[in-house]
């Protein structure tokens, strides 16, 4: 088997030590090229050299570079990992794909407004180039068994989704991708949404809301919903799966799975190794990408999963603006909450 030749662009400094602008995710990329026994560390690329230098220090790496260009130019890369801020993913994909790598492995979520993450699946596309979002919480043991016993029948017929996070764009990428991956993957028909601004913030520079809630149809009558915010809650559980036979839910705590079906007294935990929160997932996502790089299967995480949960945080916001549901498929190219905020349509602060 040959080699496999990695780059990284954006090493940024691991998380909460000083000079960390966020989590370093590209320290927990690396993890899973280490635990891969044909890849080859090649180059890292950062604006600012002194990350890159710490970086090779840590983990190894043959050539540094400030410039990501300057590196797909001169390096025969097979594959890359984007670790950097959201508004700076869809050109470095772009440039990537149109460089001649075979795959990319690019942090969540895909870009700030639903064009610039459609123009990073279609740049992939033309290029035959294997696009993977870090939605790495599909390989969590808990969401994993939890899905094996919804298609399964144990809480009898699936009907409806429910989740609760923070906000629709960073953290509710993960969940809407979630509430995808339980259901099969099945493609969603409509969105019902609204956002709120006051106590809206910035994640990794994007003004988020306050708080949100969306409400959305699968093409096989399962309804999800997410809720995001301060009063954001599910009696303690981040997601629900409501069925025609019982109930499961998935919590953050020691043992997160557990179910409550038909015969059962009480609640039922199931045991699950590991939580739904470590990096090692990442390490995971990364060894899973590889594996697709080699063998020619879709991965988990394809760009195309990504992109169907990008499209409900967006059609979230478009429905909030149009005051109205929105059908499926989504044909803006904006972000309607970026645009009502700089219209003065939702009225919030967004400390820089």
């Amino acid at each position: 088997m040959q080699e496999i030749r990695v780059g990284i662009i954006g090493c940024g400094r691991p998380r909460q030590q000083a000079g960390a602008t966020g989590y370093g995710m590209a320290h927990y990329h690396v993890a899973g090229y280490k635990a891969h026994p044909r890849v080859r560390l090649v180059a890292l690329a950062d604006t600012d050299r002194e990350n890159a230098e710490a970086f090779r220090a840590l983990h190894g790496s043959e050539r540094l570079y400030v410039d990501y260009h300057a590196m797909l130019a001169n390096e025969r890369l097979d594959m890359v990992s984007v670790c950097l801020w959201p508004h700076l993913h869809a050109p470095a994909v772009i440039a990537a794909a149109e460089s001649g790598v075979r795959a990319i492995h690019c942090e969540k979520p895909m870009a700030p407004t639903y064009g610039e993450a459609q123009a990073m699946l279609a740049a992939c596309e033309r290029r035959g180039v294997q696009l993977t979002i870090d939605h790495q919480r599909r390989f969590a043991q808990p969401f994993r068994r939890a899905r094996e016993l919804i298609l399964a029948g144990a809480i009898g017929t699936l009907q409806r989704l429910e989740a609760v996070c923070s906000n629709l764009f960073d953290w509710g990428t993960h969940w809407f991708d979630m509430l995808n991956f339980l259901n099969g993957d099945q493609p969603v028909e409509w969105v019902l949404g609204q956002v709120e601004g006051r106590g809206g913030a910035r994640v990794f520079g994007v003004p988020v809301e306050g708080q949100g809630l969306s409400q959305f149809s699968y093409a096989n009558g399962v309804l999800g919903m997410l809720v995001t915010g301060v009063d954001g809650a599910l009696g303690g559980a981040d997601i629900r799966a409501l069925g025609s036979l019982g109930t499961l839910e998935v919590r953050n705590e020691a043992q997160p799975l557990r179910v409550w079906a038909q015969g059962d007294a009480d609640w039922r935990v199931v045991p699950t190794s590991g939580g739904f929160h470590g990096m090692e997932l990442v390490k995971l996502a990364i060894l899973d990408a590889l594996n697709c790089l080699e063998t020619g299967r879709q991965s988990e995480l394809a760009g195309a999963k990504a992109l169907r949960a990008s499209e409900l945080t967006f059609a979230t916001y478009e429905s909030s603006r149009r005051r109205g549901r929105v059908e499926l498929p989504l044909t803006i190219d904006d972000s309607p909450l970026l645009e009502m905020i700089a219209g003065g349509a939702i009225a919030g602060e967004w400390p820089e």
